[in-house]
């Protein structure tokens, strides 16, 4: 049945507020959907400053480690002053508190030193190396760590001595070696235990390319392959004599 006049006349700006009501409604919606796209697509607003940061990564450092051994020797005199011996050994020192091979070898002489000095003197450098310093080395060590009494690690190196006129070159052709080398005897490790001072010696030590390093730590020969202290002494001793190879 139609409406009256009047019904449809009132009933007609209803019809268009619900239109704009609808159109409205679908803006809206619209306008989130372009929002959350955004948002989803990680675009930035027109107003916004996008920062692009680059991280560097630098290649690892590597040490490389040179063997000076394997150089040439040089015939510089190494530094033979107390003060001097006593920072160059202080690693042997401290190898002697905690009876450490390693630590010991640091200030020995290179094997590769080694082996260049006696090729075509002895028949075999490598085997004497190993069986002969090192072994006697690592006996040695034991001995001079048990000297230092109970408690070794708290025993001070009071000083090194040695004679600066007691260093020898040692020419090529003599004493079995084929490169000349400096060499310094019986250098003195002065501590104290308690309230005493004792010492004992460093039977020899050698230069290679201008640095001390140990070559013999108890005498070189000896009797008896057993570890052995040079010249231990109640007090500071004496460095020396001179003479040797």
């Amino acid at each position: 049945m139609a409406g009256s006049p009047q019904h449809r006349q009132q009933s007609r700006p209803n019809f268009r507020a619900r239109q704009l009501g609808t159109l409205l409604l679908l803006v809206a919606l619209l306008a989130m959907a372009v929002f959350v796209g955004a948002r989803a697509l990680g675009h930035a607003s027109p107003t916004s400053t996008t920062t692009t940061s680059t991280t560097t990564t630098l290649p690892p450092t590597t040490t490389t480690t040179v063997d000076p051994g394997g150089l040439p020797q040089t015939l510089a005199l190494p530094p033979s002053s107390n003060a001097s011996l006593e920072v160059r050994l202080m690693p042997l020192w401290h190898a002697i508190q905690s009876d450490n091979l390693g630590l010991a070898q640091s200030v020995f002489f290179p094997e590769s030193a080694y082996v260049s000095m006696k090729t075509g003197q002895i028949p075999n450098p490598q085997s004497d190396y190993a069986l002969r310093l090192l072994a006697f080395l690592k006996l040695d060590l034991a001995t001079y760590h048990q000297a230092l009494g109970t408690a070794p690690m708290s025993v001070p190196l009071l000083e090194v001595l040695g004679q600066p006129s007691n260093s020898t070159l040692i020419q090529p052709n003599t004493c079995e070696n084929n490169v000349a080398y400096w060499y310094q005897p019986r250098l003195r490790l002065v501590y104290r235990i308690g309230g005493e001072i004792h010492s004992f010696g460093i039977a020899s030590v050698i230069s290679w390319r201008g640095v001390w390093y140990v070559i013999h730590l108890g005498p070189n020969p000896r009797p008896y392959d057993v570890g052995t202290l040079d010249l231990p002494a109640v007090g500071t001793g004496a460095p020396g004599p001179p003479g040797g190879c």
